[in-house]
């Protein structure tokens, strides 16, 4: 597969993603936010190219840090539970992003929704 195929098929991933997606650099530059991150943080929107701390109070950039100081300790520190969002019943997580080497390229925060689906399962009508 292309290269740039490769990006679309991963690209089309993110973007499809119910919940908010959000993908930085190790400069804590913002790359990346799918639209559901877009939404979800419409207040303090554009986030891409911005950096953290220009939407995240000292203390939440500092927790930030600290789990990527942690990732890079070890190849094995690739997940941090960062917090609960009661009013959108969500979990937030930080990962690592790393190269095929286990090598630390950046990080991202991805939430998910902890309501259960109410939905038929593979209900395709």
């Amino acid at each position: 597969m292309a290269e740039m195929e490769l990006y679309d098929f991963f690209k089309g991933i993110i973007d499809s993603e119910e919940g908010p997606i959000v993908l930085c650099n190790l400069d804590y530059r913002v790359i990346y936010d799918n639209p559901a991150a877009e939404n979800y943080y419409a207040p303090v929107a554009p986030l891409t190219g911005r950096l953290l701390s220009t939407v995240m109070n000292d203390e939440q950039m500092s927790k930030v840090v600290m789990s990527v100081e942690w990732f890079k300790e070890d190849k094995k520190n690739n997940k941090v539970f960062a917090l609960h969002d009661e009013k959108h019943n969500m979990d937030m997580y930080i990962l690592a992003i790393r190269n095929t080497k286990g090598e630390l390229l950046g990080f991202y925060g991805r939430r998910e929704d902890r309501t259960p689906d109410s939905g038929k399962e593979f209900d395709l009508d």
